[in-house]
């Protein structure tokens, strides 16, 4: 149950959406500081915490199954250039102490004809299937974020959530692959199809701004259809994206950069790092997510006139109570 002040729509403005100019005057006037406590009050009444730990439970099931058909590929490819690419990149970008894990993994010996497109079928299909439940779950976190208490019906929200799954989710999940291994990825095709130097080192340049703009593309596409309200026009959520997606960068490459170079991280947790270092990912991808559409939508707050994130507590005098901003009904959906 959510806290947060509901964020009127902004759908009967004269220029029907808000733009990105509207943004920068709104942040001008109120300030960034001041925004971002705000925002991060929102984020806590909206139980953004409890919210990114779901997702990542759901984010965890469904990079799992993905990485089973990962396997399926290597193990139908076999001993081809392709295999080798993938299973290359896999191998460097394990930690250490998983290392063994994870080839004896990628290892088809012994295994029929078959048993590599069977796991890349199933391993597709359940990612898929997880995917889009982890798409549910961002639908949640958001409207209680916005203030909606309640999500759309369960065949329109699961729809949805299997377009977005596709639409928003692939794109996510290969950014974030070119941003951690894009570099493993470049050396493992040049060595394998004799890539030349300057083809690698472009790589090495291009992919960074890929893997931002698939991010940032992901985002603002989940910003925009995932509330159960109608959003905004894409340039005013690029803000909250932007915000969004640079704490998703900052805390992977840390993460992937701990993991990597701190021998007590792999000490500790043996083979299991991998895992462990995937449930960090993902609880730390869930509060940056969810971080970012709490500035979006204090920022829309902001230029409507809803300037508290969060309710006041019942238990509250009335004296206590700020009521100066309560100028909008709770049931209507409409702004200036």
């Amino acid at each position: 149950m959510s806290s947060t002040k509901l964020v009127p729509e902004t759908r009967l403005m004269a220029t029907d959406e808000l733009t990105a100019d509207d943004a920068w005057r709104t942040l001008r006037r109120h300030g960034g500081w001041h925004l971002l406590r705000d925002a991060f009050v929102r984020f806590r009444y909206g139980d953004g915490f409890s919210h990114s730990r779901a997702l990542a439970l759901q984010l965890c099931l469904a990079v799992v199954p993905f990485l089973i058909a990962i396997t399926g590929l290597v193990s139908d490819l076999g001993v081809r250039k392709g295999g080798k690419v993938i299973a290359e990149t896999i191998a460097a970008i394990t930690p250490d102490s998983s290392a063994d894990l994870v080839q004896s993994l990628l290892d088809n010996q012994g295994q029929p004809e078959h048993a590599g497109e069977l796991a890349l079928t199933l391993g597709l299909i359940t990612g898929l299937v997880a995917l889009t439940t982890t798409m549910a779950q961002i639908e949640r976190g958001a409207n209680r974020i916005y203030g909606v208490e309640r999500d759309r019906p369960a065949l329109r929200k699961y729809l949805r959530a299997a377009i977005l799954a596709i639409c928003a989710g692939v794109p996510a999940l290969v950014g974030f692959l070119i941003l951690v291994a894009g570099r493993q990825l470049g050396d493992a095709v040049q060595r394998n199809y004799e890539w030349g130097d300057w083809a690698n080192a472009t790589w090495t340049i291009i992919r960074w701004p890929i893997s931002l703009g698939l991010t940032v593309f992901a985002v603002a596409l989940l910003y925009r259809h995932a509330p159960r309200r109608n959003q905004p026009g894409l340039s005013w959520l690029l803000f909250g994206a932007s915000i969004g997606t640079v704490l998703w960068w900052l805390s992977s490459l840390l993460l992937a950069g701990y993991v990597r170079f701190s021998g007590s991280f792999g000490q500790t947790y043996g083979q299991l790092t991998g895992i462990m270092a995937l449930l960090l990912w993902a609880n730390l991808t869930g509060m940056a997510l969810f971080g970012g559409l709490a500035f979006g939508a204090q920022l829309e707050g902001l230029r409507v006139g809803v300037r508290e994130p969060a309710k006041p507590d019942l238990w509250q005098s009335e004296a206590e109570r700020d009521t100066s901003y309560d100028t909008f009904d709770t049931g209507e959906m409409t702004a200036l």
